[in-house]
């Protein structure tokens, strides 16, 4: 019940949700395994029937579909590296967070890392499910306004989440912003290169 009232409140209304957040007494662990591994399952899923069963067009053309392997294979890849990119961006946020001027012990700031990645990236793994249809305009349309209420967070979730002051709240979160987006293009580079070396979507005849 927990991982619902969490994901549909920082939705809803972000502000008394991120005191919630605060307020926990979890570790790192129990927030990150709570709630990514399940949250990350929708983009995989919902892509993986997407592609083997509907399909996407450009223009007038037929519907272009992938493998049933080829696509297994991409969504465990993609499901793997969603993991590792929300726990990698929560330790960067534990990382800045001493320079920021966090005062919390080790151990709560590591919490409150964690926390502030994996609540950040909950509308864009909600934003997922339009893989079951996916039009390449509809999907991009979603994930753009998915990503940007996603940064809304940021800025709205470090001062409470954090508890520190609006000025050193602004430059943390656009510090946070940065790193997100340097490792988008680090994902983007990365799949280019596994594409090159065979790893790539194989379409269906």
């Amino acid at each position: 019940m927990a991982i619902l009232e969490h994901t549909l409140g920082i939705l809803l209304h972000p502000d008394s949700e991120w005191k919630a957040i605060r307020n926990e007494r979890h570790s790192f662990a129990q927030v990150f395994l709570s709630h990514v591994p399940i949250l990350a399952l929708i983009p995989c899923v919902s892509m993986f029937y997407g592609v083997t069963q509907v399909g996407w067009s450009i223009g007038d053309g037929s519907a272009v579909k992938l493998t049933t392997e080829s696509a297994l294979w991409l969504c465990v890849l993609t499901y793997v590296a969603m993991l590792a990119g929300v726990l990698v961006l929560g330790e960067f946020i534990n990382w800045m967070s001493k320079t920021y001027g966090v005062s919390d012990d080790a151990d709560r700031r590591h919490y409150e890392g964690t926390a502030l990645a994996v609540y950040i990236t909950t509308p864009v793994f909600l934003a997922g499910i339009v893989g079951l249809y996916p039009d390449p305009v509809i999907y991009s349309v979603v994930h753009i306004l998915a990503g940007a209420y996603a940064v809304y967070l940021v800025y709205e979730g470090i001062p409470i989440l954090m508890n520190i002051d609006k000025d050193r709240a602004f430059m943390y979160a656009s510090s946070v912003v940065t790193v997100g987006l340097v490792m988008l293009v680090m994902v983007r580079v990365g799949s280019v290169i596994l594409w090159s070396m065979g790893v790539g979507p194989v379409y269906a005849d």
